[in-house]
């Protein structure tokens, strides 16, 4: 399986409202519930409305479309790192996974999915 850097930095948000995001970015996630309104961006991109936010997150993707029947995909990874103390945000899309790890894991990340056999590009 293959994962593919993403070379942006990115931000945890928590915002008021929608008015101030720019759903035009090549990379904005975007959750609402009865709760709060949540924004992963690229940090450059921090609407002026954030309330909470949460600065030095690096990303990867799983690389390709896939299917929804597959299963186990994001719980390996998830595992793998989690096994060597390196936390996850993860983001679901409709056609694949995003793994967001702090700046500070994020090499330490690559290298150990590297060793299970993943490859990086």
């Amino acid at each position: 399986m293959e994962i593919k850097k993403i070379a942006y930095d990115f931000s945890v948000c928590k915002v008021e409202e929608i008015s101030g995001i720019d759903f035009k970015s090549e990379y904005c996630f975007f959750a609402k519930t009865d709760e709060e309104i949540s924004l992963v961006c690229i940090t450059e991109q921090i609407p002026e409305n954030v309330v909470e936010r949460e600065d030095g997150w690096k990303a990867f993707r799983i690389q390709g479309v896939l299917d929804f029947s597959l299963i186990g995909i994001l719980s390996k990874i998830s595992t793998l790192l989690a096994d060597n103390q390196i936390g996850i945000f993860a983001i679901s899309t409709y056609n694949t996974d995003y793994i967001l790890t702090k700046e500070a894991n994020y090499s330490k990340a690559l290298e150990v999915l590297i060793e299970a056999g993943y490859q990086v590009c």
